[in-house]
């Protein structure tokens, strides 16, 4: 044990180390991982028809050149993760046809919809918003509809830069590395804003755009992070598994980058409140015994029972047996 304390003190003395275990105890406790398997669950119900529908309305505004479209649509979908390669071989088929824009558009609305839905859900979860003041069913799909216009205007800013580089390409431009790494700064820019939109009309409550801006930008930068390289590597790797496995490795993998990309903006969300609430330092030990408790811990766990408060009459009290540490060194932070 004298190793743990020591470790336990270190940690709570070093902010950089006390505050990122503070943000993974706060994101087991608010059960992160399921959250993020209900956001994966339907962002990939949202993603071929999305790609459908993407696939269908470059294939109607590039009609007049052939030649242009094809390099556009195969640029645009190769770059999706883990599918985008097997999918730019097989677009000829998706062009110009109504049932495609049809089922892409419907579908995708479904799918997106249920993103959004679930990503309230864990955002007021993550931040303590009790269930009587979240937004009722017909708002709450209101504003769902309102960060899809967002998030799709994004995607399409982000669709016509790629379009344009790869415009300039098919006629002989070069736009080099250094235009290539600020369209990756640009994107990261663009993500971080997005974040921010989303973070704040995602919970349901008052928050500052300065207390989400921190995460926002963690999120932004591991999201370009995880498109530049994570999504290579899962490609790469499934590329030599194919063969044997087939489209079972290849849903497998776009699951799992899903999974890998909710997982990653939820924590950058725990961030966030961790911050604006204090809660931290915790216990190293807090999760695994019944340990004496520091000033972050009683915050956060005084936080919890009120999520559940169904009803605006109703009063939550939370209290704690034992007294308060008079050695808890961040007691008055």
């Amino acid at each position: 044990m004298g190793k743990a304390d020591a470790l336990d003190r270190f940690q709570r003395r070093h902010r950089w180390a006390g505050l990122p275990l503070a943000v993974v105890y706060k994101y087991n406790d608010d059960q992160g991982n399921y959250l993020a398997a209900l956001i994966t669950f339907y962002g990939f119900l949202s993603v071929f028809p999305l790609l459908l529908l993407l696939i269908t309305v470059l294939g109607y505004a590039l009609h007049g050149n052939p030649d242009l479209q094809q390099e556009v649509v195969s640029s645009a979908v190769a770059q999706f993760p883990v599918i985008g390669d097997q999918l730019a071989s097989n677009i000829h088929s998706l062009h110009g046809n109504p049932l495609a824009l049809t089922v892409g558009l419907l579908g995708s609305v479904y799918g997106g919809l249920g993103v959004a839905q679930a990503a309230q859900n864990a955002m007021n979860k993550i931040w303590g918003v009790p269930r009587h003041a979240r937004p009722n069913a017909i708002k709450s799909r209101g504003i769902s509809l309102l960060l899809l216009l967002v998030i799709g205007g994004g995607l399409l800013l982000t669709t016509v830069l790629s379009a344009l580089s790869t415009a300039a390409h098919a006629y002989g431009a070069d736009l080099g590395a250094g235009s290539r790494a600020l369209t990756s700064v640009a994107a990261v820019v663009v993500n971080a804003l997005l974040f921010i939109f989303a973070f704040r009309v995602l919970t349901a409550r008052e928050i500052s755009t300065r207390q989400v801006r921190g995460g926002a930008i963690a999120a932004a930068i591991t999201w370009q992070v995880l498109q530049v390289i994570g999504t290579y590597a899962v490609g790469h790797a499934l590329k030599g598994a194919s063969a044997t496995y087939g489209v079972f490795g290849l849903v497998l993998g776009l699951i799992a980058w899903i999974y890998l990309g909710a997982v990653t903006v939820l924590l950058c969300a725990e961030i966030n409140v961790v911050r604006a609430g204090r809660f931290w330092p915790r216990s190293l030990m807090t999760p695994f015994k019944d340990t004496e408790l520091t000033a972050g811990d009683r915050r956060a766990y005084a936080s919890y029972p009120a999520t559940e408060q169904h009803k605006e009459s109703q009063n939550v009290d939370v209290d704690f047996d034992q007294p308060d540490s008079p050695h808890d060194p961040t007691a008055e932070r």
